[in-house]
């Protein structure tokens, strides 16, 4: 699987391109500019097949509607963030489909599962491609996403991230905004992560 990063929007937020060995691809967390990203898949050939939102905040779903009427793709949120307010998903969220905790889909050749890991939003998730984990703003390079937004929760937040550190093996962790870095480092170094752990 190649994984292309672009940051996007005012808030840097990191959108998602996925492929594999076919002429088709992943979009997780559109945050803007969504010519940009339709560009950048026209020069690779490539199709979106579906976007993938880790939750429902404004700054990763900037793009969707575009994405959604241009190429007919079909679009996945977490159904617990469907409630959030508008004024922190800028406006009704636009979506075909909802998955939650435990679902398994192929979309694009690809395989992944879905982590619900709520504290940020009640509708946050982790999307996990075998060794790579998208954890959208669950988890950063050396942090952890806020909780003080409506829909947010630290004592789900805290159990969220415990989960994390309990998860055995390594992954590679694409998080929402900033560097992507691994779920080893994040045991070792992350102290919001060991905290969880107790």
């Amino acid at each position: 699987m190649i994984v292309t990063t672009l940051p996007l929007g005012p808030l840097q937020t990191n959108c998602y391109i996925l492929q594999a060995d076919l002429p088709r691809c992943l979009v997780i967390d559109p945050a803007d500019s969504a010519g940009q990203i339709l560009t950048l898949a026209a020069q690779r050939g490539l199709t979106i097949e579906a976007v993938l939102l880790t939750h429902g905040h404004f700054d990763h779903v900037g793009a969707v509607k575009a994405l959604m009427s241009q190429t007919g793709c079909r679009v996945y949120i977490c159904r617990e963030d469907l409630a959030l307010p508008s004024r922190i998903t800028g406006g009704p969220l636009t979506y075909t489909d909802t998955y939650g905790e435990g679902d398994t889909l192929t979309l694009a050749g690809m395989t992944f599962t879905v982590l619900q890991g709520p504290g940020h939003t009640p509708g946050s998730v982790c999307l996990r491609f075998e060794q790579d984990l998208f954890t959208g703003d669950i988890l950063f390079a050396g942090s952890c996403g806020r909780t003080d937004l409506p829909g947010g929760d630290p004592r789900a937040m805290t159990a969220t991230l415990r989960r994390l550190a309990q998860l055995p093996g390594d992954y590679r962790v694409w998080p929402g905004h900033g560097e992507s870095t691994t779920l080893e480092e994040e045991k070792r170094y992350n102290l919001y992560l060991r905290s969880a752990k107790g």
